[in-house]
């Protein structure tokens, strides 16, 4: 029988309250008018996720975490005409309305209707579509990717290439543009420059392939975790800090290696300690400082205001500057063309009953990417 128009009983991770995840047996509702449910093949365990569970952003609870994924619609709501049942797509953390301001500007791409920071955690509507032994289940930022099912706003999503392996291009709904993008689209980094990566993780890993892409010649990766660089030398680092074994702060030893600061330094963590350390690790005249890492709510960024008139830049970058259902499509296409390859990024693939091990690969740092598989 089929399942369209009807409740779906399936397996999904529900986060009761902070830094408590479980997987439980939920009801996902049929999609309503301009909503996608889909049935998820593959979801990536991104820093964003950790940030909802452990409290940081102002979310409700319980929800279902999760937005880094792939999966293939199983039905549509009224009014839906982007993508049909059978299409393979990717949930978008940051939709594409193309009614907005930011979606109508040339050079805007955080969607004015996403209402993410702080997340309702509800549909377009105002209401939910998961419960959970007869409580209803809060969406995270509208896609909730770990559940065997999941329903989206269509804004929410896009259909990619049938030819797109789904346990691996999870990862070009979120980690690869973002850092990628941030390097080859917001920063736009030349041949010949020398680039510096604070935090080498998933994002700062893709980072990583974009300025080795656009031609760095020099890629100093920072981090606390040294297992991690192996994994970034083998994308292109040349040179690894750790930032806890060097005598001075770390953007001076950054001035010392290059002489002149760097053309372009990423701050991939989210915390203002290492945003002020990449903005001072930038060349005074003209380094171009991108902050990609999502920091809380509360946290305040303080420059020195004499430092911001001598010419460098700052600038804030979401999801690499791609306007999400016009671009990330093209990602994948090129991704099967083999012009990036991002199968470096997937450190460890485990079915979804091991999302706890997944976890814990995570907070100790042994993975880049981890993979849940439905």
């Amino acid at each position: 029988m089929g399942t369209a128009g009807k409740t779906i009983t399936c397996q999904a991770a529900i986060a009761w309250e902070k830094n408590s995840i479980s997987i439980e047996e939920v009801q996902v509702e049929p999609p309503k008018a301009g909503e996608v449910r889909i049935k998820m093949v593959s979801s990536g365990i991104c820093g964003s996720d950790d940030h909802v569970l452990k409290g940081e952003l102002p979310m409700n609870f319980p929800l279902i975490p999760g937005h880094e994924g792939a999966g293939i619609v199983e039905t549509v709501g009224d009014g839906v005409s982007s993508v049909k049942p059978g299409d393979k797509v990717l949930t978008l953390i940051v939709p594409q309305c193309r009614e907005c301001d930011a979606c109508l500007h040339s050079k805007g791409n955080f969607c004015d209707k996403q209402d993410v920071l702080p997340c309702s955690g509800t549909m377009l509507d105002g209401t939910c579509r998961f419960s959970c032994k007869g409580q209803k289940v809060y969406h995270s930022f509208r896609t909730s990717t770990f559940t065997e099912y999941t329903v989206v706003p269509e804004i929410a999503v896009v259909k990619i290439d049938d030819a797109a392996p789904m346990d691996k291009v999870c990862l070009i709904g979120c980690g690869v543009p973002t850092g990628y993008g941030a390097a080859v689209n917001s920063a736009k980094v030349t041949p010949g420059s020398t680039c510096v990566v604070f935090g080498l993780g998933g994002v700062g890993s893709a980072v990583v392939l974009g300025c080795k892409a656009s031609g760095a010649s020099r890629i100093i990766g920072v981090d606390i975790n040294e297992k991690k660089f192996p994994w970034a030398r083998a994308l292109g680092v040349t040179d690894c800090l750790n930032p806890k074994k060097l005598k001075k702060p770390v953007h001076e030893v950054v001035m010392e290696m290059t002489g002149v600061g760097a053309d372009f330094a990423f701050e991939v963590i989210g915390h203002t300690e290492t945003m002020l350390a990449a903005w001072n690790s930038c060349n005074y005249s003209y380094g171009v400082c991108l902050i990609i890492g999502l920091a809380p709510l509360d946290s305040q960024l303080c420059l020195e205001a004499s430092k911001i008139v001598s010419g460098k830049t700052l600038k804030g970058v979401c999801l690499g500057d791609y306007k999400t259902r016009d671009c990330i499509p093209q990602l994948v296409t090129d991704y099967l063309q083999n012009k990036i390859n991002i199968d470096p990024l997937i450190t460890h693939q485990l079915p979804f009953d091991k999302l706890h091990k997944a976890l814990e690969l995570y907070h100790t740092g042994k993975t880049v990417r981890c993979v849940l598989l439905f």
